[in-house]
């Protein structure tokens, strides 16, 4: 089977959908390329932001539930989630921030590249790292934020443990990840292919109590595999490590098998295929409603049940 390049997607929990979007598309310059639901509780979105056709490696995603409490960040949980953006320009989104009233922290270094912490309107952590060569990946061109400092999909994202061995054998035992290195209770795991997301952080905070999923935290985060044929090896694969794998799920544009790592986030593993464009053409990415075929005949019952959800208008950029 092929190895994983690195991150297909990472799922978070929100409540506002409108200021979900306004924030993600508007300030961070992120496309919304889908607008779905939760196949498993239809009455709420699932929407997606990423690149210009939402390209794997590229995807934030987000199940809006208005109302749901605020979680917390702790142990067994995905702590941020780090996109990647060119050389020298972080001083550029600190003025972008800035201008729209977003608070932020300071600039740090970590692994020889310039890190800025910021959070969306629910309290989800986010990074933008300087990160060598992100200026040659893809963005969305039609967006607001310019060429010089645009979102380049992502860099990776930290899971934080009570104890990080277990999981550390798992990426490079059973996964093929590839220890990169350590700074002080951080470790550093990536693939061999130096694909958008392919960094893993381990973070060891046995002293830190553990998280609660909820409002501003993430879900689970998914890998990508290239085809079926491999998605069926890596659960027979993961199976053989004992770990409790799903079956296969249809997510109209992936498919999915998912499990729990030794310290309890929740992995996935999503195919490349068939993509965005299944259903829509390039163009029109997320300006319409689309439900997958099984759920078509409740359009009614879904569509009266969403909240409202205008198109954000892109800002212009300071």
């Amino acid at each position: 089977m092929n190895p994983i390049p690195g991150l297909h997607h990472v799922t978070a929990i929100a409540t506002d959908p409108q200021a979900n979007a306004d924030f993600y598309v508007s300030l961070l310059g992120l496309r919304l390329v889908k607008r779905t639901v939760n196949f498993d509780d239809p009455t709420t979105y699932h929407l997606y932001y990423g690149d210009e056709v939402g390209a794997p490696g590229t995807l934030l995603t987000f199940f809006p539930w208005p109302g749901a409490p605020r979680g917390q960040r702790g142990t067994g949980q995905t702590t941020a989630t780090a996109f990647a953006v060119p050389a020298a320009s972080l001083e550029a989104w600190m003025e972008r921030l800035a201008a729209a009233a977003i608070e932020f922290g300071a600039v740090e270094t970590r692994f020889g590249e310039r890190v800025l912490p910021l959070a969306d309107p629910d309290g989800l952590a986010i990074e933008l790292v300087e990160q060598p060569g992100a200026e040659a990946r893809s963005w969305w061109r039609g967006g607001p934020v310019p060429e010089r400092c645009a979102i380049r999909g992502f860099h990776g994202a930290t899971v934080t443990e009570a104890g990080y061995e277990r999981t550390a054998a798992l990426l490079t035992g059973v996964m093929g990840f590839e220890r990169r290195g350590e700074e002080r209770d951080r470790f550093r795991f990536a693939t061999r292919d130096r694909a958008p997301g392919a960094i893993l952080d381990v973070v060891c905070a046995p002293g830190l109590r553990a998280g609660r999923v909820a409002a501003g935290t993430v879900h689970h985060i998914a890998f990508r595999c290239a085809s079926d044929a491999d998605q069926s090896a890596w659960q027979r694969r993961l199976a053989d490590a004992e770990m409790d794998v799903t079956p296969v799920m249809d997510r109209q544009y992936f498919r999915s098998i998912y499990f729990r790592e030794p310290g309890g986030v929740l992995f996935e593993i999503a195919t490349d295929p068939p993509g965005f464009t299944a259903d829509e053409a390039p163009e029109t990415l997320g300006t319409a409603l689309k439900l997958p075929p099984w759920l078509e005949g409740r359009r009614t019952y879904i569509e009266e049940r969403l909240p409202p959800l205008r198109a954000p208008r892109p800002a212009a950029a300071p």
